[in-house]
């Protein structure tokens, strides 16, 4: 049986394209109690509110009529934002040369929060400014870096 991340994906792809948009990620979690799926879009320039919007309902339509997920659940569907996280090999490679905060299981010389320059990406494996790697295995999650 497939995911339900994956079956959501490849309804929620197209309609994020016909939006002008592009589909960044989509959840399946459970929080206080209730299921919450979520959809995240992305475009050139900034993800606007008709955006989502135009995903949402056409999405709602579609999961209504072929009912992949057995229990209830919230739909969202909104911008991938500004600090969004790099899950996929996608991501990475779309996001080398930027900035990013790598947040660790353990602290690696006091600190689990570093921040430098994403210069690569393999096998899981996160490479900053070119001189210091993670492997998989110590990495809880890695987002854009946002400056204020």
């Amino acid at each position: 049986m497939a995911k339900i991340t994956d079956v959501v994906s490849e309804l929620a792809r197209p309609l994020a394209e016909e939006a002008g948009c592009t589909l960044w990620d989509v959840e399946y979690v459970k929080e206080a109690g209730t299921w919450c799926l979520r959809v995240y879009i992305d475009k050139e320039g900034g993800t606007d509110i008709d955006s989502c919007v135009a995903v949402s309902e056409k999405l709602s339509e579609k999961l209504d009529a072929l009912d992949p997920i057995p229990n209830s659940y919230t739909l969202e569907v909104s911008s991938a934002g500004i600090d969004r996280a790099l899950r996929r090999p996608e991501h990475f490679a779309s996001s080398l040369g930027q900035q990013v905060d790598v947040h660790l299981y353990r602290p690696i010389d006091g600190s689990k929060l570093i921040t430098g320059v994403l210069t690569g990406y393999e096998d899981g494996a996160v490479t900053l400014d070119d001189t210091r790697q993670f492997n998989k295995k110590d990495v809880a999650q890695v987002r854009l870096h946002v400056t204020f």
